[in-house]
């Protein structure tokens, strides 16, 4: 019926209520709701316009019956489209949904327009909601519907990945995910099937419509989404791999092969089939080969020739089938032979099976669930924790990638495997095998939403594994240390224990970078890890470079668990060099010195202040880091009186007092001054003496050593102390300590700087065996220990002390201090000259002189007499330094330029020309070579030097045998001492000159040498 015919009042009715009926449908679609719930809204809207046209009897002109066509024809579009997508699967609808709401917004326009005509024939009419009418159809008009950004971003990023032909499992199975999770199916199996099914029927409908390019498309979908895990049935693709697999049974072991029917070749490109298609000849070929023959123009049979009456083609379904069941038993054939060759034992024919699943996986990937379904990744995963070959290891790695990429399945079955434990290990290995491990590993980190939590949990918790990665991490090959650097970072954000982990494998900046920018809560056990881990000199430079100091002050500021752990590890940091002088720089010295002695503070921290000062004075540093953070030296007499005062706190433990000393001993080496502060202004001898009475025997060393310093400043209080029972016990103790080179080096220079004059101690010392202990020590000590040893031994060789000189040299000292002579430090050489000086003094009273006689018959001594002390001599009688062959060495040391040396020499050389035997002492000076080297030192030596070896020249100038060997050297170098006016006031001109008179005296020539001499 014509739409004249029908009354304007009918029309309208029928209308209304097709506006109401699609309003009402298209709120109830789910998919881009919003869009159709806004046309669903306008279309509600426009009931009332329609009523009021009803109500005011509308006008029956050619203009309104038109423009009530078009609003109905629109309608009608409208509520097509709604029913067009209220029935469509999720999956499809999301694919399209630009598509969808593209069409929502030109329908919704288009209704708007026609409403618009409307209005305008019916100006009068509706003039009482003419503003109602114009903003509706103008909203309607102007309306911009927008998909969703999530779902254009699902949409883009899978048209993105057809684009680029990316067909792999793991973008499947993510895209599956997304869209899934964008619609709310279930990704499971069945559901995914159901949604599959519908793709490929929208597919078949548009190939009807003859819609190429939706259904390359949709085809591209399928293809794509086929391949994710969840669009197969395990127990489905389970058994349809054991029906082929029953099927090849009846072919020979070695087949690996089955040759393709004829059929299943495309008749135009003669290649194998993928979608055969049947033209109406019955003639088959491959889809997109008869539709490029098609749209050349041609319209005959690729194979018969004859003309094609009609050109749509029909899928072959039977044919697509039997050519997918033989490329399947050509599967399952590889398979079996793959599994044989593993099994062989042969490495050349596991890397070949190896190969072959390579080539399966890449051909289809429904390979990667029948290599697994026949046991194949078992045996790899066995193959790999048995097999010695890097080569096959490293194959089987990546073979094992390849079966897990993107296959949640095979990737829960290597975890749960022994595979793990095997992969773990060969991240150690050589880098080619290293590589293929990590890569693998970090696949199997990954889900389909991002990293597996849980496994990245398990992996966190292997130390080995940490440990290996950090290796590559800092390892040479590229690719290794960026794929172990986002694993490690990774690992970090799940479980923070893992960057301690990390650190005690050796890789420090996270550790750091918690520590510094991260809140206290990580800090603390980040700073415990540096308290923990062993750190050689080298990292922990590192670390404080890195500025892990700062946050550490900041911390010592704050709770206690805080502050005990930051000190204990500033500790640490302070056995570096370079951080002591970062320390100092910001500032950690005075906050340090604040908390050690504060009132009421724990021992702990106590403890570990103490170990910080300890440090920052070790390795003769001294002061030197005693300042504040602008650099000015902190007042040390308040710290060095508050370390002596911590060892009077009656509850003061070991473990406080025992850093406070070493502290107290770094500061008082630095310098003297310190060392007087500390004895007068705190009283330190008083208060460190009963130190050597204490139990633990680290605080006895420390004090024997504080006390050695000490005692340079007030030696009497420490006698005292000594001589009271069993004190001197524990000091020869200290010198018999081989095992603590300090500490005898410190208790034989606290013997040395005691006062000489007590002869009680000496003896006492004797009869402690004192000087077998020093002499020990002589043998075995340290050059400093050593050296302070010669000194102790001074008080023994005291010429007044017969007694003790004699006991000495019975013990053997004398080859000692000669081999001292040759071979010791020029301390030690000054230090061993001055005591055979020593000895030498008692010489003359100990020589035995033999009596003269007259009478023929009395045979002469068969002992030849001393030439220098005119008797018998020995070492052990006499002390004789000519007996104990000395001299050599002693003149050896008038050569050396050393002024201390010489000058010992010099003086010991004097004990030879003492009164009553010059004339024979200068003759063995002589003979030995010495006086010239003795005449040398004054145009070199200090002043010192000059004037003892003027005295040994007078000595010597007494003999008149002397003056003519050396008198013309020696008066050049006199007169040059003397100068023009010999009666000077200085001692070393008075006895230059004096000298010169004695060579003048026994001068061949009376002639003076310097006019004004004598007269």
């Amino acid at each position: 019926m014509a739409l004249e015919l029908i009354p304007i009042g009918t029309i309208l009715a029928v209308l209304t209520n097709q506006v109401i009926k699609t309003a009402l449908a298209a709120k109830d679609v789910l998919f881009e709701k919003e869009s159709f719930k806004v046309l669903s809204k306008h279309l509600f809207d426009i009931e009332p316009v329609l009523k009021e046209l009803q109500l005011q009897e509308l006008n029956d002109s050619q203009a309104a019956r038109l423009a009530l066509e078009s609003l109905e024809a629109d309608v009608k579009k409208a509520n097509n489209l709604v029913e067009k997508y209220k029935s469509r699967a999720p999956f499809y609808l999301l694919v399209k949904c630009r598509t969808i709401v593209k069409e929502v917004q030109e329908v919704t326009r288009d209704i708007g327009k026609s409403l618009a005509a409307l209005s305008l024939a019916n100006t009068e009419v509706l003039s009482r909601i003419s503003d109602q009418v114009d903003r509706l159809q103008n909203e309607m008009q102007r309306v911009e519907f927008e998909t969703s950004h999530s779902q254009l971003q699902i949409v883009d990023k899978l048209n993105q990945g057809l684009k680029d032909q990316k067909l792999d499992q793991g973008f499947a199975n993510d895209m599956l995910e997304e869209i899934a999770r964008a619609v709310g199916v279930p990704v499971e199996p069945s559901q995914i099937s159901k949604e599959l099914a519908s793709f490929r029927r929208e597919k078949e409908e548009a190939a009807n419509r003859k819609e190429r390019a939706e259904v390359l498309f949709l085809e591209q979908i399928i293809e794509l989404l086929s391949r994710a895990d969840a669009a197969r049935d395990y127990e489905e693709v389970k058994k349809q791999y054991l029906q082929r697999f029953q099927v090849i049974e009846r072919y020979d072991e070695r087949e690996e092969n089955i040759r393709p029917l004829n059929s299943f070749y495309c008749r135009i490109s003669e290649t194998l089939m993928v979608d055969p298609v049947s033209l109406c000849t019955g003639t088959t070929c491959e889809r997109a080969a008869i539709e490029a023959w098609l749209d050349s123009g041609k319209r005959t049979d690729p194979e018969t020739g004859e003309v094609l009456e009609d050109i749509s083609l029909r899928s072959n379904l039977p044919l697509r089938q039997s050519i997918e069941e033989w490329r399947e038993l050509n599967y399952c054939l590889k398979i079996r032979s793959s599994k044989a060759k593993l099994l062989s034992g042969m490495d050349s024919s596991v890397e070949e099976a190896l190969s072959q699943m390579q080539d399966l996986m890449k051909e289809s990937s429904i390979n990667k669930d029948w290599i697994s379904v026949g046991g194949l990744t078992d045996i790899i995963i066995s193959i790999l924790g048995s097999s010695h070959n890097k080569d096959v290891k490293r194959k089987i790695l990546i073979t094992l990638k390849d079966v897990v990429e993107g296959h949640a399945r095979n990737k829960e079955k290597v975890l749960e495997s022994p595979g793990w434990d095997h992969i773990i290990p060969c991240l150690g290995r050589d880098s080619s095998i290293s590589k293929a491990a990590v890569e693998l590993l970090y696949e199997l980190l990954q889900e389909r939403s991002g990293w597996n939590v849980s496994v990245c949990g398990k992996l966190s918790q292997q130390c080995s594994a940490i440990l290996f990665l950090v290796t590559l991490l800092k390892g040479p090959v590229r690719e290794s240390a960026e794929i172990a650097e986002r694993i490690l970072m990774n690992l970090f954000e799940i479980n923070e224990e893992t960057i301690s982990r990390a650190a005690k494998a050796g890789w420090y900046k996270p550790l750091i970078d918690r520590i510094v920018q991260g809140p206290e809560s990580s800090r603390i056990p980040m700073v415990r890890t540096i308290v923990n881990t062993e750190l050689v000199d080298l990292n922990l430079k590192l670390l404080g470079e890195e500025g892990v100091i700062p946050p550490l002050l900041d911390m010592a500021s704050r709770s206690f668990e805080s502050k005990e752990l930051a000190l204990s590890a500033l500790v640490k940091l302070s056995g570096c060099h370079a951080n002591k002088e970062l320390i100092a720089a910001a500032g950690g010295v005075p906050l340090v010195l604040k908390l050690m002695f504060s009132p009421s503070v724990r021992s702990i921290i106590v403890v570990k202040c103490s170990e910080i000062l300890e440090k920052l004075c070790s390795e003769d540093d001294g002061i030197k880091f005693f300042v504040d953070e602008k650099g000015t030296q902190l007042e040390l007499e308040p710290i060095i009186t508050n370390l002596l005062a911590l060892q009077q706190k009656p509850n003061s433990s070991h473990n406080v007092r025992r850093p406070a000393l070493n502290a107290l001993l770094g500061i008082c080496r630095f310098e003297a001054g310190l060392v007087k502060k500390a004895v007068l202004t705190a009283n330190g001898v008083s208060l460190v003496l009963p130190l050597l009475d204490d139990s633990d025997s680290e605080i006895r060393e420390i004090a024997i050593n504080l006390l050695f310093l000490f005692s340079q400043q007030e030696p009497e209080g420490v006698v005292e102390y000594l001589l009271k029972p069993r004190r001197l016990e524990a000091l020869v103790g200290f010198l018999e300590n081989d095992d603590k080179g300090d500490v005898q080096m410190a208790a034989a220079g606290l013997l040395a700087n005691l006062p000489k004059s007590e002869r009680s101690l000496t003896m006492k010392l004797i009869e402690l065996d004192g000087i077998d202990a020093i002499l020990n020590i002589l043998r075995t000590g340290t050059k400093e220990a050593k050296e302070n040893a010669l000194n102790a031994l001074f008080r023994f060789s005291d010429p007044t002390n017969l007694g003790s000189q004699r006991i000495l040299v019975e013990r053997g000292v004398y080859p000692m201090l000669v081999n001292f002579l040759r071979a010791g430090s020029e301390t030690a050489k000054a230090l061993a000259a001055a005591l055979i000086g020593n000895l030498s003094t008692s010489s003359p009273k100990l020589t035995a002189v033999t009596k003269s006689t007259s009478c023929w018959c009395f045979q002469p001594s068969r002992h030849p007499l001393c030439p220098a002390h005119g008797g018998i001599c020995s070492v052990t009688a006499s002390f004789c330094l000519l007996e104990a062959n000395a001299l050599p060495d002693l003149v050896r040391l008038l050569h050396g330029g050393v002024h201390e040396t010489a000058y010992e020499a010099i003086r010991t050389l004097s004990t030879l020309v003492m009164e009553g035997s010059s004339q024979r002492g200068a003759t063995v000076l002589h003979d030995f070579e010495a006086i010239k080297p003795i005449l040398e030192t004054l145009t070199w030596g200090e002043d010192y030097l000059k004037e003892e070896a003027l005295g040994l020249l007078e000595k010597v100038f007494v003999s008149r045998e002397m003056v003519e060997h050396y008198g013309s050297t020696a008066r050049l170098l006199l007169v040059g001492m003397t100068g023009r006016n010999v009666h000077e006031e200085g001692r070393q001109g008075r006895k230059a000159a004096k000298i010169l008179a004695l060579l003048e005296r026994y001068s061949r020539s009376s002639t003076c040498l310097v006019p004004g001499l004598f007269g």
